[in-house]
């Protein structure tokens, strides 16, 4: 029986754990094509002077998703090689440090602020008819103007620099706050702490970050690295990548914008589709590795415009073996929304808490994506007219969605169904 050869495009953890799924089909022959010379997409980590370096962010692990989890666990000794650490997330706001999320620890703020905030809360708890249809209307109506003005605006503009008002809510389903009135103010005067959230508690490899992850599940994976795909055509039922490599499927996990400039097929409908992705928006961000001083947090939220940074990660709280064992502090990312250059981030260091010494930096060029109110209907049927050739899309910035690590997993296991 012929195998079914599937060219997998990206080396991401979409490309990666689609791979691995398939790769255990003994009528399937799985190859992945990587354009840079070290696999892991935006969970690619670099050790700087004995420091891991998170390229993009800080990747960690967690899901409730049980078929997710079975299956990770399935490569990896949970108690011998990750650890299990409680998420300590803060906000940094008029040189204080809030609570996260913001809305259990309204207690913290000024008296006036919490008299504003709680006569608008209570003014919006009967109103069940408010238009949720975009992302500002849910946090106005959710958490009053007061709580907008002061945090949800600032911070999520910043990050995503784009008009709220755009931003359909749909494309954050899951990952958004979703709060009433009674509990808000449970959690206020019992001072409890958030447990809900995917990443209250996390794992955390105990050496080589999320790049450790990626290496163990591309074991035994056919991965051609420094192998950039720059045409796609379609000839008798076959598809052919850079006018050579003939393949049965094509799944491809990088860019969809650049779709149009690598797919040569004389297909006018389709060639529709891929212009209409092409105007997609998205952010990158500048991240700088660093210094600091002695902290107990993970993550450190910053919505204040005096800032340029809109966050710090404290990785080096995250393992021991992250941090040098030449320096005496640990290490840290602080995260800049789109393209800074080095000079305005190390001006940027001596504003931020923790004394922070620079050790490097990266810019990535697209690390969140944007949707506006058409952009799903457009991936949709682009997907229907590119199936027609056996080409999917996987993946944060093929499908332009807004995926973390464990639901990329999910997906590879969904589309893992095509192919069996």
């Amino acid at each position: 029986m012929e195998c079914n050869k599937i060219s997998i495009i990206g080396s991401g953890i979409s490309g990666i754990s689609l791979g691995n799924i398939l790769n255990s089909n003994q009528n399937v022959k799985v190859d992945i094509f990587e354009k840079e010379p070290k696999i892991g997409g935006l969970i690619k980590c670099d050790i700087i002077n004995g420091n891991l370096f998170h390229k993009v962010g800080g990747h960690v692990f967690n899901s409730k998703n049980e078929n997710v989890l079975n299956w990770f666990w399935s490569f990896f000794n949970k108690e011998d090689e990750f650890i299990s650490t409680d998420r300590n997330a803060k906000i940094l706001m008029n040189d204080k440090l809030i609570g996260y999320p913001i809305e259990n620890y309204i207690y913290q703020l000024s008296i006036e602020t919490v008299h504003r905030i709680i006569n608008e809360l209570s003014e919006n708890v009967n109103l069940k008819n408010n238009k949720n249809d975009n992302f500002e209307n849910f946090l106005i109506n959710n958490f009053g103007n007061e709580l907008y003005q002061l945090y949800f605006k600032p911070y999520n503009v910043k990050i995503w620099q784009t008009d709220l008002s755009k931003i359909p809510l749909e494309w954050l389903d899951g990952k958004l706050p979703m709060p009433d009135l009674k509990t808000i103010l449970i959690s206020n005067i019992i001072r409890s702490k958030e447990e809900n959230m995917v990443h209250s508690k996390f794992w955390y490899p105990k050496q080589g970050g999320s790049q450790f992850i990626i290496d163990r599940l591309s074991k035994g994976l056919n991965i051609n690295t420094e192998n950039p795909i720059s045409s796609i055509k379609y000839n008798n039922g076959k598809l052919i990548l850079n006018n050579n490599i003939f393949t049965d499927n094509i799944v491809y996990t990088g860019n969809v914008k650049n779709l149009c400039d690598i797919i040569e097929i004389n297909d006018e409908e389709l060639k529709q589709h891929l212009q209409n992705v092409s105007q997609f928006i998205s952010n990158g961000t500048s991240n700088m590795l660093c210094e600091t001083d002695e902290t107990d947090l993970s993550w450190l939220y910053i919505p204040e415009n005096k800032y340029k940074a809109h966050r710090i990660i404290y990785t080096g709280n995250f393992s021991p073996s992250n941090n040098s064992n030449k320096i005496s502090r640990k290490t840290c990312v602080v995260e800049f929304s789109g393209k800074h250059s080095k000079e305005t981030m190390l001006s940027e260091l001596n504003k931020l808490p923790g004394n922070l010494k620079y050790i490097t930096y990266n810019y990535e060029e697209n690390s969140y994506v944007i949707q506006n109110n058409e952009t799903r209907k457009i991936i949709f049927d682009l997907k229907n007219a590119l199936k027609k050739y056996n080409i999917f899309l996987h993946g944060r910035f093929a499908e332009w969605e807004y995926y973390n690590m464990d639901v990329c997993i999910e997906k590879s296991m969904e589309l893992s169904k095509n192919f069996t």
